[in-house]
């Protein structure tokens, strides 16, 4: 009988085996079946999902994994794993289609297009935040994108599930927004 991460199907998972991207996930995600952060970080360098540019630093990598962990575990299984390689995808190719001069980092104005192309429309003082927590030197390279990227994404899915009368306002406890804003 074969395990996860030796070659079956993760359990409850039936026709994964025939996925293109079972066989990678499972030389990945090793004798647990789950891809920590560490694993996703090698993953992802030895992928080439960040092209040319640095390797993904580790943060970010748990950033990733926070984003789309819905049983909780701290890692991904296949099916997390495999929602995550297509909004990669998408990623890359938004911050490649963005980066006009191909110098692997974004100016203000690409990242301002680039957001509003992604559907974020934020206030100049918002975005004026995120020129300060994602830029060096005013500039946005490929590895900060994905992690504005990330928590942008995990931060709206949040304030939607609090806006219940979808009006642009929610109403957070101190308690619930510290655990919001501390998963990101």
């Amino acid at each position: 009988m074969a395990y996860p991460g030796y070659g079956a199907a993760p359990m409850g998972q039936p026709g994964a085996q025939q996925d293109p991207m079972y066989g990678f996930f499972t030389a990945v995600a090793g004798q647990d079946g789950q891809i920590s952060a560490d694993e996703l970080q090698r993953c992802l360098t030895s992928s080439g999902m960040s092209g040319s540019y640095n390797p993904f630093n580790l943060e970010t990598c748990r950033l990733m994994i926070n984003m789309l962990d819905r049983d909780m575990s701290g890692s991904l299984g296949f099916n997390e794993f495999k929602e995550l390689a297509g909004v990669l995808n998408g990623w890359k190719a938004t911050f490649m289609g963005y980066d006009r001069d191909r110098s692997g980092t974004m100016e203000p104005q690409e990242l301002q297009q680039a957001l509003v192309a992604m559907g974020y429309n934020l206030s100049p003082q918002a975005f004026h935040c995120i020129m300060r927590r994602y830029s060096t030197n005013g500039r946005i390279g490929f590895d900060d994108f994905i992690g504005c990227c990330v928590k942008l994404r995990a931060m709206t899915d949040n304030f939607r599930r609090r806006d219940t009368a979808h009006n642009g306002q929610a109403n957070f406890g101190y308690d619930d927004f510290i655990q919001v804003t501390m998963n990101f």
